[in-house]
């Protein structure tokens, strides 16, 4: 890929600061993994007395939630926001996501309501009661 350095988007200031080598290797370590896991699971399920693609569809789900965290990211670098704002929002999506309900849909969806609202409110009072401190103002202050 080619941007120019006069160009000034979000995906141009990205790909000129990554570590293309790390990018690299992790796309490498999910394809083998995600190869590893089709080579070996089928018969670990059937020993396990389990459909024989059930530890392929676990990797595939784990990869998805993956997925969508870095998502989650690529829109708080996309909309400018603070490191704070993404671990909070990918901790989110992991209580949404992540925990499985056997309820009626709408309590499920009464339940994810009030997790996630909690979520933010606590999320708000550790930011208001601790704010992150620049780098800017770190170096002023010990000086």
């Amino acid at each position: 890929m080619s941007f120019s350095r006069a160009e000034r988007a979000v995906v141009t200031d990205w790909w000129l600061t990554v570590d293309r080598t790390l990018l690299a290797l992790i796309l490498v370590l999910a394809i083998s993994g995600a190869m590893a896991s089709l080579v070996a699971s089928p018969q670990t399920a059937i020993h396990l007395k389990l459909e024989p693609f059930y530890f392929v569809k676990r990797h595939a789900a784990g990869a998805i939630v993956a997925l969508a965290i870095v998502f989650v990211g690529l829109l708080s670098v996309a909309f400018r926001l603070e490191k704070t704002a993404y671990r909070y929002a990918s901790i989110t999506l992991a209580i949404v996501v992540l925990i499985p309900r056997s309820n009626p849909p709408w309590n499920v969806a009464l339940h994810r309501f009030i997790e996630v609202s909690v979520g933010i409110i606590v999320a708000l009072l550790v930011v208001a009661v601790w704010p992150e401190r620049s780098p800017i103002a770190a170096k002023s202050a010990d000086e």
